[in-house]
């Protein structure tokens, strides 16, 4: 007995694995704080590749269009065992960043009129 996707049972609707990780990054955003692949898979129980993927989806219009930034991680972060770069993620909204282009629009469109 598989978990189908967005099938009912007696307690609601079973979250998709893209719905789970789109309330963790967002959840942590609003605290400013970025996630390692490795972490989420900790807290989420998802492997680090199909996370990978799925945030690459939330980037796409049709789930979201959110805003997934992408960073080094520092060295002092990092820990001993791993000696390679890490990246880390942090996904916003793409409303936050719409007004801020369409106020920049704005205003260069009243500097060129005469």
């Amino acid at each position: 007995m598989g978990r189908k996707r967005g099938t009912r049972t007696a307690r609601g609707i079973l979250p998709t694995q893209r719905d789970v990780l789109r309330d963790v990054m967002l959840t942590a955003g609003k605290y400013g704080a970025w996630m390692t692949l490795r972490e989420l898979a900790r807290l989420t129980r998802y492997g680090e590749t199909s996370i990978s993927a799925q945030l690459r989806h939330l980037r796409k219009a049709k789930c979201g269009g959110y805003v997934l930034e992408k960073r080094v991680r520092k060295p002092e972060v990092v820990s001993s065992e791993e000696h390679f770069v890490v990246w880390e993620y942090q996904l916003t909204p793409r409303l936050a960043q719409r007004r801020i282009v369409r106020r920049r629009r704005a205003k260069s469109r009243r500097r060129r009129r005469p």
